[in-house]
C-alpha cells in the first residue's frame, strides 16, 4: 500500500448482537483487539434478550468499547427506549422514520486525533413495515454529511437482498465511505469495494453458533409449524460466533482501501471460566 498507514482509519462494524451472548462475545473480543481499531460500530436492535435495547445494555456495551450503535426495526421493543434515546449520544434508529421521530438518524462522531466520522441507519421497504423511502433520504442527508466529512458509514437494516445491493450500489455513487447490510443475520460472502466503497450484503450476527439467526431452535420450529406467534427465545449454547466487518479507509478520500470479513468461534463456557 502505498499511503502512510496515518492516513488510513481501521473501522470494524459487528453484525446484529443478539441478547446477551452476543453482547459477551462482542465484550471478549474487543478485551483482545479494541486496539487495533480507531474507530467499532455495532447493530444493537436485538441486544437486551433479542428485542431491542434497555438502558442499562446501552451503557454496558458503550464501556465495552462500541463508539457508535445502530439499529433497525427492534430498537423500540423495549419501551423504555422512549425515556432514553435522546439522551443516547452513540446510538442511532433508522433515519427514514417520519422526522418528528424521537431519537437521532445520523450523527458525526470525532475521534481522538480530531477527524470526524459520519454514520447513518436506513431501513428497507421490501418485507418490512411501511417507512419514508431511503433513497430521497439518502441523497439529502448523505450529501449534508459530505459536506462535514468525507468519511460517511451506512447501516441498512433490510429484508430483501436485491434490495440492499441495489441500495448499495446507488449509495457508492453518492460518496459512501463503506456500506454494511443487517437485518437478516446470515453473514454473506460478497465483501467487495465499489467505486471506492466498502460493501457487504449482510455483516450477519453475534451470538450463539447453534440457532436460528440467535434465536431458539424449538420455539422458531413451533412457529413455523403451527404458524402461531410463539415468542422467541435468545438460544442458549456453548459455542457462540463474532461476525463482523472490517474496513480501512483513506481519511483524505473518504474511500475503503481494504476489507475484510470477520467470522470467529469460541467456546462461551471456556470464556465464562477465565473470568472467575
Amino acid at each position: 500500500m502505498s499511503m502512510s498507514d496515518d492516513k488510513i482509519l481501521k473501522i470494524i462494524f459487528f453484525g446484529d448482537l443478539v441478547g446477551r451472548p452476543g453482547r459477551f462475545a462482542l465484550r471478549d473480543f474487543l478485551k483482545k483487539n479494541k486496539a487495533d481499531y480507531d474507530f467499532v460500530i455495532a447493530n444493537v436492535e436485538n441486544a437486551s434478550h433479542g428485542f431491542g435495547l434497555t438502558e442499562k445494555n446501552y451503557n454496558e456495551i458503550s464501556e465495552y468499547g462500541v463508539d457508535c450503535m445502530t439499529s433497525g426495526n427492534h430498537i423500540w421493543d423495549k419501551k423504555e427506549i422512549i425515556n432514553y434515546i435522546d439522551t443516547a449520544d452513540k446510538l442511532i434508529r433508522p433515519f427514514n422514520y417520519p422526522p418528528d421521530t424521537i431519537g437521532c438518524g445520523s450523527r458525526v462522531f470525532e475521534i481522538s486525533n480530531g477527524l470526524k466520522i459520519a454514520v447513518v441507519n436506513f431501513l428497507g421497504r421490501v418485507f418490512m413495515s411501511p417507512v419514508a423511502s431511503q433513497w430521497e433520504n439518502a441523497v439529502s442527508e448523505i450529501k449534508r454529511l459530505k459536506e462535514i466529512t468525507p468519511i460517511v458509514i451506512v447501516d441498512f437494516h433490510a429484508e430483501a437482498t436485491a434490495e440492499k445491493i441495489c441500495f448499495g450500489r446507488f449509495c457508492s455513487e453518492l460518496g459512501v465511505s463503506a456500506f454494511f447490510g443487517t437485518h437478516t443475520h446470515v453473514q454473506t460472502a460478497d465483501e467487495n469495494i465499489v467505486n471506492g466503497m466498502g460493501y457487504i450484503t449482510d455483516a450477519g450476527f453475534c451470538g450463539i453458533c447453534d440457532s436460528v439467526i440467535g434465536m431458539d431452535y424449538k420455539t422458531s420450529l413451533n412457529r413455523f409449524i403451527t404458524c402461531i406467534p410463539e415468542r422467541y427465545d435468545v438460544a442458549d449454547g456453548n459455542v457462540v460466533q463474532i461476525n463482523a466487518v472490517e474496513v480501512e479507509i483513506n481519511q483524505i478520500s473518504g474511500h475503503t482501501v481494504a476489507i475484510k470479513r470477520v467470522f470467529l468461534l469460541s467456546d462461551k463456557e471456556k470464556e465464562v471460566d477465565n473470568e472467575k
